[in-house]
């Protein structure tokens, strides 16, 4: 199962601010896909609801999910944020009267203003939308998150109008890829990293409570290390927080460059004790410059650790926190000190998947940056559809 929705593309030049994100990411991805036959539904973004013909995903918008789903709406409440995020972060984000607004903590999330106060990277003055808008897309993308492990746990979801879901077997069978999410450095009581809210933490926490599973493991292989989701399942433990009643658990898996943002020396010196990036994941494996041949062996080792992290349990879900700016073309200059080539991604994204086949498991399309941001993911999908095939 694919999900994707041409509102989650966002071109961030329209709002003024001056990053490198390609607003044709997902659409590379799907037209790869579709001009190979490995997409079902004729046009970007349709809904296909009568099965997937063979060799090929099914595609579902946000809004196509929600239906299929039985939900009346496809995004997520305030009290959804409220359960992972500062009350009064969520507040500024809806502008609720009293301090800080949501203009300030997308200026601060998304790093355009400097330490002076003079701009960094935003030119407002060239920007055709207001600022303010943006939150509606980015609650949209991190609603998305959700909707995936929806997907990637219903057996047979039914289709629209009662109509039965395809049968999912093989490859496909508990698989739900997202072109959209990923946004690992949310915390608890700010964004940070080009991220307002934590949707994999956000995700994890509604799926379990809903009673939908105990277990979830986060495997996060963006190559800056996943330190808002490290500091909210730290944070929820430290508080002893139940869901549903229960303690469920996350356990949280992070390979990533070992130097760099948010591990550079600045942003350690200037971090708050037990605060993100500071606070470890359950499982860090950190892969220097040059250590690239390395890069899966100890994503092999990251993977069993998880499995004896959970003493003998099963998870109930997986969440893959798939980027690909490890990849060597890829246009943040951040990512530098870790440089896999096409072959490696694939070879990771493929270890994984065999790894948590036997899961339900969602994907999160995560980091990527520049025009050659697509060309990974592309070939990850398709070599599922050969597969079947």
């Amino acid at each position: 199962m694919l999900l994707y929705d041409n509102l989650l593309e966002t071109n961030m030049g329209n709002y003024g601010i001056r990053l490198p994100m390609s607003p044709a990411r997902s659409e590379k991805i799907l037209r790869f896909l579709a001009e190979r036959r490995g997409l079902a539904g004729a046009s970007e973004g349709e809904d296909s609801l009568a099965g997937p013909p063979p060799g090929s995903f099914p595609l579902l918008s946000l809004a196509g999910a929600a239906e299929r789903l039985g939900l009346d709406s496809p995004l997520l409440s305030r009290r959804d944020l409220e359960r992972v995020h500062e009350r009064e972060f969520v507040a500024r984000l809806y502008n609720d009267p009293g301090p800080g607004s949501l203009e300030g903590e997308l200026l601060k999330t998304y790093e355009l203003i400097n330490a002076d106060g003079s701009y960094n990277r935003y030119e407002p003055h060239k920007a055709l939308k207001p600022l303010e808008e943006l939150f509606r897309t980015i609650l949209y993308r991190v609603s998305g998150s959700y909707l995936a492990c929806r997907l990637a746990l219903e057996p047979n979801p039914p289709g629209a109008a009662g109509r039965p879901g395809p049968s999912r077997q093989g490859p496909y069978e508990g698989f739900c890829f997202y072109l959209g999410g990923g946004q690992h450095h949310g915390r608890y009581d700010r964004g940070s990293g080009f991220c307002l809210l934590n949707d994999i933490i956000l995700a994890a926490r509604k799926i379990q409570e809903e009673g939908r599973a105990s277990l979830i493991w986060i495997v996060d292989v963006d190559a800056h290390k996943g330190d808002g989701s490290a500091e909210l399942v730290k944070f929820s433990r430290d508080r002893g927080e139940t869901f549903a009643g229960k303690n469920p658990e996350i356990i949280t898996l992070s390979v990533h460059m070992a130097s760099g943002w948010p591990l550079d020396s600045e942003s350690l010196a200037g971090a708050e004790k037990g605060r993100a990036p500071l606070v470890e994941s359950d499982i860090d494996i950190p892969i220097a410059e040059g250590e690239e041949a390395l890069y899966i062996p100890r994503l092999g080792e990251g993977l069993n650790l998880l499995e004896k992290r959970s003493g003998g349990r099963k998870p109930a879900l997986v969440i893959v926190v798939d980027g690909v700016d490890v990849y060597e073309k890829d246009g943040l200059p951040s990512t530098r000190p870790l440089a896999l080539s096409k072959g490696q991604c694939l070879e990771r994204d493929r270890l994984i998947f065999s790894f948590v086949r036997q899961f339900p498991s969602a994907w999160l399309m995560a980091g990527g940056y520049g025009e050659d941001a697509w060309e990974p993911t592309a070939l990850f999908l398709h070599s599922l559809i050969m597969d079947k095939c």
